[in-house]
């Protein structure tokens, strides 16, 4: 059984297209894209490993986000993306992420 990862992004091709420039990865991508999709995944499967929150959806959005998730699963590791990297980070974004968490590749 793969590891499962929880992309949570605004557009529903942006998770997609993450999914499909990362399909080389030994991974089951799960996309949400609101409080109760995100609600639902979290309950459905048992496991996610961790969570990816996009940077295209509003700060306090993503703050409901994450006590969503710390509260009805606090064994999940909850990374948020940066800004700064635009839309196109976001697959290396997700790819570091991925290495470290849930493949357990050293850092560096």
């Amino acid at each position: 059984m793969k590891p499962v990862v929880l992309l949570v992004g605004r557009l529903p091709d942006v998770i997609q297209n993450v999914a499909r420039q990362l399909e080389d990865l030994p991974i089951q991508w799960l996309g949400a894209h609101d409080r109760d999709e995100v609600a639902r995944q979290l309950d459905a499967e048992p496991n996610i490993r961790c969570v990816v929150i996009g940077a295209g959806l509003d700060d306090k959005i993503r703050g409901d986000l994450i006590g969503i998730i710390a509260a009805r699963r606090p064994d999940i590791p909850i990374h948020l993306k940066d800004r700064t990297s635009g839309p196109k980070g976001m697959a290396p974004f997700v790819r570091r992420v991925v290495a470290i968490e849930v493949l357990g590749e050293p850092v560096g």
